[in-house]
């Protein structure tokens, strides 16, 4: 691993510096959207400037723990040192790692909010079920570390399993905390209805999709076909009494968002765009993808929704991530919405992924 630079590393704190006092503008503070991206903008530096202190701070301790076990005399004082400076040092380096993976580029959709969608695949009213599963461990998760969410959009089967809810996961943690959960979950479970006891195999898909802004999509009025229509389900009388339903089609690419949840059919537009401007804004970034060929590299997994990155097998009480070779035996408490442990092992080699494909650009 390369030795980080000082002038780097202070230019990351001057940087953070500047953008703390740009933040404390009145004129910043009175522009709402420009408010939004420095706050955005510095949650997302603020990691890396901390490092950056103390990395800087271990470095001068080090360095004045060294002169004064070369020039101590009294040896139980020498050997204090001698241990004080071992005890540094392994801090020293630990800082050092976290940090060079703070300093390596980052995704641009660090720090934003995010839409968290769950399907139904394969395996009818069982995977509609494990859906269901899924919903309530996220939303768990989520509750646990206090991180707001609101659905957008649930399709009940109307036997207690989802066909498809949509989650709008907000704050700083979202995107960091989700992102590695897009993929396939498959579940390994003997269903009720099953008179035999013979273990079905059930899939769900999980797409974890950054909001967009506005400006980072061009939509064409003329592109968009809105059907309003009574919506159905859960919901309250008014479901069946107004057309408040809204149904938007992008005809250039196919992308059909349905939102009923709202009784406002003002509310439910305004929420199936939000949705619509950010299955677009993927749509393009997985287009680019092929672009940014060294940085797939450094992924843990590709986020494809065909890909199959994790079984639940409830004979075993065994989960297992195949992208990192993860298996535990708590499924129970997984699906309870205890993923720290799960996510954590993910975020690490994830992160391991990326110093070593950032060494490989450097040396190769």
């Amino acid at each position: 691993m390369a030795e980080l630079n000082e002038n780097n590393v202070r230019a990351v704190l001057d940087n953070f510096r500047a953008l703390e006092e740009r933040l404390a503008d009145p004129q910043v503070s009175g522009d709402t959207d420009r408010l939004a991206k420095l706050s955005r903008e510095r949650a997302r530096l603020e990691p890396a400037a901390q490092l950056a202190s103390r990395w800087l701070a271990l470095k001068k301790q080090i360095a004045e723990c060294e002169e004064a076990a070369e020039t101590e005399t009294d040896p139980a004082m020498k050997a204090e040192f001698v241990r004080e400076l071992r005890s540094l040092r392994e801090e020293y380096s630990q800082v050092a790692q976290k940090l060079q993976y703070e300093l390596l580029p980052k995704d641009a959709a660090a720090g934003r909010n995010v839409f968290l969608e769950i399907r139904a695949g394969t395996g009818g009213e069982e995977a509609a079920l494990f859906a269901r599963d899924l919903f309530r461990m996220y939303t768990r998760f989520l509750d646990a570390h206090g991180i707001p969410y609101e659905v957008q959009e649930l399709q009940d089967t109307g036997l207690g399993g989802i066909k498809e809810v949509v989650l709008l996961v907000s704050g700083e943690k979202a995107y960091e905390l989700l992102h590695l959960e897009a993929g396939t979950h498959r579940v390994q479970r003997v269903p009720v209805t099953e008179a035999s006891g013979r273990i079905h195999t059930s899939a769900v898909t999980v797409a974890v999709i950054p909001e967009a802004d506005e400006e980072e999509v061009e939509i064409n009025p003329n592109d968009l076909r809105i059907d309003v229509f009574r919506a159905s389900g859960a919901g309250g009388q008014h479901v069946n009494k107004t057309e408040s339903a809204v149904r938007i089609t992008h005809i250039p690419t196919g992308i059909v968002v349905t939102c009923q949840d709202e009784k406002s059919q003002i509310k439910n537009r305004a929420r199936a765009m939000k949705v619509l401007l950010a299955r677009l804004a993927e749509k393009q970034r997985q287009e680019n993808q092929a672009k940014y060929a060294s940085e797939k590299r450094a992924q843990v997994g590709s986020g494809d929704r065909s890909e199959k990155i994790r079984t639940y097998n409830f004979p075993q009480n065994r989960v297992t991530d195949h992208r990192i070779g993860y298996t535990a035996h708590n499924l129970d408490q997984v699906l309870d919405g205890r993923l720290d442990e799960l996510i954590e092992a993910l975020l690490l080699a994830e992160r391991e992924a990326k110093l070593r494909a950032a060494d490989f650009a450097t040396t190769g």
